[in-house]
């Protein structure tokens, strides 16, 4: 029998991004608090976010409201690096980027957890920027499963190709 496998990416849904950018686009233009602050976000960039705003808090604020719909899109904030507010002229401006891809430290991070706390019979792979696990039994899968979401990663994992 062949062995069964599955792979570990880190990678952003483009789409429910943008939609998440849209709802908190539209929840700005409407919040009171948000009135004549000249307070935006926009994309910068394919992974890029740029929000401006007359004010640090302000600035701050909009980035909340854009965390709060990327979580309720399904998108873990793990994947969101963002910077400290800088003044900019009159405006204050905060960067925010994706992260997509696992580097080479982090995919050696989950492979020693894998390997040291995982079933015996796994193989990992490193393969770019994903992983491929295999092993004979599904039910040892399911557990490495279990064990990578329950591991305190720094970025957000999702697993595909399940067979």
């Amino acid at each position: 029998m062949a062995d069964s496998s599955f792979d570990i990416v880190s990678k952003l849904d483009r789409q429910e991004a943008d939609n998440a950018m849209q709802q908190a686009v539209k929840e700005i233009a409407q919040r009171y608090d948000f009135k004549n602050t000249g307070a935006s976000i926009k994309w910068s960039g394919e992974l890029g976010v740029e929000i401006e705003a007359n004010a640090d808090e302000r600035a701050l604020a909009v980035l909340d409201v854009f965390k709060d719909k990327l979580i309720k899109r399904g998108i873990s904030l793990k994947a969101l690096e963002s910077d400290e507010p800088r003044q900019s002229g009159k405006e204050v401006k905060l960067s925010a980027r994706f992260k997509d891809g696992i580097d080479q430290e982090q995919a050696k991070k989950v492979s020693k957890i894998i390997r040291d706390e995982g079933p015996k019979g796994a193989k990992v792979q490193i393969q770019g920027e994903e992983l491929r696990v295999s092993s004979k039994k599904r039910d040892d899968l399911q557990e490495i499963i279990a064990l990578v979401k329950a591991a305190d990663l720094d970025f957000a994992v999702q697993f595909t190709n399940y067979r």
